[in-house]
């Protein structure tokens, strides 16, 4: 169904190439994991397919790709909208409708199918993707991970036979991204959908797929079952790094063939560790009864909050939940009809840009949003002005996340991740007291989030707060020493990380599914065991 043949390409002004003389073929119902660091060449691959590399964004392409015996240099992407459909990291800059029921309707439209056909296919995809009561709402309206399953169901009522899709999970709370995920596999077996699919959580897609494309960053690529291609990587998902530790044989791909191998393990370890205690400290953030509304809907309904210094604290909670209303609202930036912050005796909302920065520093989820500049060298100089920080602190702390940018390329040419780690270091390099952080590990992969996670410890280190709202329950594990998880607009758990998180199916890590609750990291079973039973 998909053929490249000795593909290479280059983006202009670069003399390395991005994809250097890729041999590979994609048959007709396989799900195919494509993966690999933050700006290995994923989404430029994913490109080739419906030809957008390089119709759209330039550059040379040598070699052939086909799909469905059609080449793409031969055709305008557009002629290909009927046999590639594809789902790009971010969603709303492919909308082109107003609702949600016009977005998935609007690509059937443009196929000429028979009305009753798209009504049909509107209240199937409404039901597949569990979003029926967001049919009439505006698209802006939504919230990230919202957006991300519309755009999901606007490429699936057009049923095209090859599904293309670039992080379409990274914006999802875990039960939502299973059921995506588990859409797309029915597809791929009952209607024999090829699906080419991008991620960094491997842990949620490696079980599904039957097939992965390794993309090391040289240029080349790895092609094989997942559990050969894992073998060798040096990135990874939890499991696959539980089960290097442990030695099991073969490798462990799902949580269910880890737990058949875990019992030695199990019985290997000592009592799980008790929470560290701490003396009580006076909040740096302080919230009281926070009220958010957007016309009639509340978002967020009289929370009352402390942030301490030192502390990471994790929001969590399904798409929708009102988890980015209250961060923008304890910023200052956003709306908020109720109730009051304070952050050193001031109300960030009422202070001037600069200097609610140095209190609180926010990153949001479209993290390209604060970036303005035609160069990542500007960004980060500017960065550095605004704060009276050393020159070089910007750039400094953009290589601890995301090594190697290109200092001259333009921030909006830059992968998902690399545009998010500019972002979170232009943010940081104010050195605020307290840190949003929305979403910080969308687009990044293994090892740019260890990197954060290193940097967000050096942050508390400080004495600084930092929140952390995401759905990605393996940075949660790692980072956070307190979960709040909202559902609604309200607070409905509130308590230590390890207690939240082991006692939710939903949220639970993968080695607390394996080794019981009480383990939330392979660290932290690296560390309680005893070095004769290692």
């Amino acid at each position: 169904m998909i053929e490249l043949t000795d593909v290479s390409f280059w983006y202009h002004g670069q003399d390395d190439p991005v994809l250097n003389g890729i041999t590979v073929t994609v048959g007709e119902g396989e799900l195919v994991l494509v993966t690999g660091r933050t700006g290995a060449g994923k989404s430029t691959l994913l490109g080739t397919v419906n030809g957008l590399v390089p119709h759209f964004t330039g550059g040379h392409l040598q070699g052939e790709v086909a799909v469905g015996g059609i080449t793409t240099a031969t055709r305008p992407p557009r002629e290909l909208s009927h046999l590639v459909g594809v789902v790009g990291q971010d969603p709303l800059a492919g909308f082109v409708t107003d609702t949600v029921e016009e977005e998935l309707a609007y690509g059937m439209e443009q196929l000429g199918l028979k009305p009753d056909v798209m009504r049909r296919r509107v209240e199937e995809t409404l039901d597949l993707l569990g979003i029926a009561d967001l049919r009439r709402r505006a698209l802006r309206t939504l919230s990230g991970g919202q957006q991300q399953r519309v755009a999901i169901g606007s490429v699936l009522t057009m049923h095209p036979p090859v599904l293309v899709l670039d992080e379409p999970t990274s914006a999802l709370d875990p039960t939502a991204a299973e059921d995506v995920l588990a859409t797309l596999a029915r597809l791929v077996q009952d209607l024999g959908t090829t699906v080419l699919l991008a991620e960094h959580r491997m842990e949620r897609v490696v079980p599904f797929a039957d097939r992965m494309l390794y993309l090391p960053g040289d240029g080349t690529l790895v092609d094989g079952p997942p559990a050969e291609v894992l073998l060798d990587m040096p990135i990874g998902p939890p499991i696959v790094a539980l089960g290097r530790f442990a030695g099991w044989t073969p490798l462990p791909l799902s949580v269910r063939d880890a737990r058949r191998q875990a019992a030695p393990l199990r019985a290997a370890l000592p009592e799980v560790p008790a929470e560290p205690g701490g003396t009580a400290c006076e909040p740096v953030l302080t919230g009281r009864d926070v009220v958010v509304r957007y016309g009639t809907t509340v978002a967020v309904r009289g929370i009352d909050l402390d942030l301490h210094g030192a502390r990471v604290l994790a929001l969590m909670g399904r798409n929708g939940s009102g988890k980015s209303s209250l961060l923008w609202a304890l910023q200052g930036s956003g709306p908020r009809q109720g109730g009051t912050v304070s952050v050193a005796g001031s109300d960030p909302g009422k202070l001037t840009s600069a200097r609610a920065r140095t209190l609180v520093g926010l990153v949001p989820q479209s993290a390209s949003d604060l970036l303005y500049l035609e160069r990542v060298a500007d960004e980060c100089a500017a960065a550095d002005r605004e704060a009276s920080a050393v020159p070089g602190s910007c750039r400094d702390m953009l290589d601890r996340l995301a090594p190697g940018v290109d200092p001259h390329a333009h921030p909006r040419d830059l992968s998902e991740g690399q545009r998010l780690a500019l972002v979170l270091a232009v943010q940081l390099t104010a050195s605020p007291r307290v840190m949003l952080l929305d979403e910080p590990t969308r687009g990044l992969d293994y090892d740019a989030k260890a990197a954060l996670a290193a940097i967000v410890a050096s942050l508390t280190a400080e004495g600084r707060a930092v929140v952390v709202a995401t759905h990605d329950v393996e940075f949660v594990a790692a980072v956070a020493d307190r979960v709040v998880v909202l559902a609604e607009g309200e607070i409905v758990a509130d308590g230590p990380a390890r207690e939240v998180l082991g006692g939710s199916p939903a949220f639970a890590p993968q080695v607390a599914k394996i080794l019981g609750p009480g383990w939330l990291t392979v660290e932290d079973v690296r560390a309680a065991l005893p070095q004769e039973a290692r």
